[in-house]
C-alpha cells in the first residue's frame, strides 16, 4: 500500500534545471505562480544570458550548478529541497505547467510515488524532429524489451516525485541520461511509476540535445543501467547465446554423422555450449527471482516504517 499525500502548493517544490533559457523561464514561472506554486528552484548551468535575473525577477530562488550537465543539476537540486513533493520541469516552454494537477493526482490516489508525464500522446506540430520523434520511439522500445516494463516516454523531463524517491536515487549520470536513470533507480528501490498524458510545446530557442550523438548515450545508459535493476537479464542474454551456438553447432554435427563423417571435438563444443547456456539460464532464473524478493522487501520495510 502506497502511502497517500494530499500535497498543497506549499508542500511541492518545482525544480527547474536551466541553461540560456531567458526565452522561456519567464512565462514557466509566471505559470507556476499564477497556479499557486510558489516554490521554485531555478538551478542554472551558468547561464550566458539573462535566465538567472529574469528568474529572479519573477520571485523564483535561483542556484548556480556546482557541475556540469542536467544530471548533475537535478540531483544537486534534490540534495537542496525538502518538501513532500518535488515537480521536475525544463524551462523552455515545451511543458504545460497547467499539466501539474495531473502529475500529481496519482500522488494523491496512492498509486504512484513516481509519474512521468507523457508528451507522445499529444504534442504540438514541430515539438519534436522526425529524428527526434523516431529516435524516442525506439529508446522506449529497448527499455520496454529490457526490463519488461510498460512505460512508453521515460525520457520525458516533467516528472513529480515523492520525498521518498528523490531522496533515495542515487544518479551518477551528469548527461541528458538523467531521465532514464531516474527511472531506473525508481524501479530498482521498490517505488511505482505511472505516467500520465500531457501536452508538450515546440521550445523557445535553440535545443542543446544532439538527436545523435546524445541518443546513443542514452541508448548505452539504458543497457548499462540494466546492471542495477536485474543483473539476470545479461545472464539470460549469455545463457541465450550459448544455446544459439550449441543449436548450430549441433545441427551440422548431426548432418555430418548421417554422412559417415564424425567432428568428435566440434561435439565437445556443442555440448559445453549447451550445458552452459543451461547453466546461464538457471542462474538468471535464481538471480531474477532473488532481486524481485529483495524489491518486495525494500517496499515492505518502507510501508511498515510508515
Amino acid at each position: 500500500m502506497i502511502k497517500k499525500l494530499e500535497p498543497t502548493p506549499s508542500d511541492v517544490t518545482i525544480i527547474i534545471p536551466t541553461l540560456n533559457e531567458e526565452a522561456g523561464i519567464g512565462k514557466v514561472i509566471d505559470e507556476f505562480k499564477k497556479f499557486g506554486y510558489n516554490n521554485l528552484l531555478v538551478i542554472d548551468g551558468n547561464s550566458e544570458d539573462k535566465t538567472r535575473e529574469i528568474a529572479r525577477e519573477k520571485g523564483a530562488r535561483v542556484v548556480v550548478q556546482s557541475g556540469r550537465g542536467k544530471g548533475q543539476a537535478v540531483a544537486e537540486a534534490f540534495s537542496l529541497v525538502d518538501t513532500d513533493v518535488a515537480v521536475l520541469i525544463d524551462g523552455d516552454g515545451t511543458y504545460d505547467p497547467k499539466d501539474i494537477e495531473k502529475m500529481l493526482e496519482p500522488i494523491r490516489r496512492g498509486v504512484a510515488e513516481h509519474v512521468i508525464g507523457n508528451r507522445l500522446v499529444n504534442f504540438e506540430d514541430g515539438a519534436f524532429t522526425r529524428l527526434n520523434l523516431i529516435g524516442n520511439k525506439i529508446l522506449n522500445w529497448i527499455f520496454r524489451v529490457l526490463y519488461g516494463v510498460e512505460l512508453y516516454d521515460i525520457l520525458s523531463g516533467y516528472r513529480a516525485l515523492t520525498k521518498d524517491v528523490y531522496k533515495n536515487v542515487n544518479l551518477l549520470k551528469h548527461g541528458f541520461e538523467v531521465e532514464a536513470e531516474l527511472t531506473v533507480e525508481t524501479l530498482a528501490n521498490g517505488f511505482r511509476i505511472i505516467e500520465v498524458p500531457i501536452n508538450y510545446y515546440r521550445r523557445h530557442g535553440s535545443t542543446k540535445l544532439s538527436p545523435l550523438g546524445d541518443g546513443l548515450k542514452i541508448g548505452r545508459t539504458i543497457a548499462e543501467l540494466l546492471v542495477r535493476y536485474n543483473p539476470a537479464k545479461y545472464l539470460y542474454f549469455l545463457g541465450g547465446l550459448f544455446l544459439l551456438f550449441g543449436f548450430l553447432s549441433g545441427v551440422y554435427v548431426v548432418y555430418e554423422w548421417f554422412r559417415n563423417v564424425s567432428h568428435n571435438l566440434l561435439a565437445t563444443v556443442t555440448a559445453i555450449f549447451v550445458l552452459g547456456g543451461v547453466q546461464f539460464m538457471a542462474i538468471g532464473f535464481v538471480m531474477s527471482y532473488l532481486f524481485r524478493v529483495m524489491v518486495e522487501v525494500k517496499r515492505s520495510i518502507r510501508e511498515l516504517k510508515e
